[in-house]
């Protein structure tokens, strides 16, 4: 079955399917004048489109959780890969709605931080960044606090 899904799913995708259905309901409609439009003329349109329709909503759905689930475990491995990347985030599809708001409000967090950045090419991990953030912090107070000695060293010896 999972040949078969994949198979059907990659015909149905293709240019060849949507012309041949192109073709298809151009028949059909050619074909009204004949059969007078009448109701079973309307009726073999109205199935047979209603039949493919329910067929590909679950073959659309199957290909696309097995695509979801290749990008997924991309994902993961690229993850788990780096060094300074943050594992809690492996298999964060499998957490709740609100699990993945808080995780959501943790990174814009984390955006706020990364725009105080002088560089655009560093990146890090939350726990990094909170580092990072608390070290600037402190380099500024101390950057403050010996300008405003300099200044009032500057003032006693004018």
């Amino acid at each position: 079955m999972e040949k078969f899904a994949g198979y059907a799913a990659n015909i149905t995708g293709s240019t060849t399917a949507i012309v041949i259905a192109f073709v298809i309901i151009l028949a059909w409609a050619c074909a009204g004048p004949f059969f007078h439009y009448s109701e079973t003329w309307q009726l073999v349109i109205n199935t047979g489109t209603t039949i493919i329709t329910f067929l590909m909503v679950f073959l659309i759905q199957k290909s696309q959780n097995k695509e979801s689930l290749a990008v997924q475990l991309k994902l993961n491995e690229i993850i788990a890969a780096q060094e300074r990347a943050s594992n809690r985030l492996i298999d964060v599809e499998g957490l709740t709605e609100d699990e993945l708001k808080t995780i959501h409000q943790y990174y814009c967090a984390l955006k706020q931080k990364a725009e105080l950045e002088d560089s655009l090419q560093e990146s890090h991990s939350i726990e990094d960044a909170e580092i990072n953030h608390e070290f600037k912090q402190e380099q500024s107070l101390h950057k403050r606090k010996n300008k405003k000695a300099n200044t009032q060293q500057h003032r006693k010896g004018a």
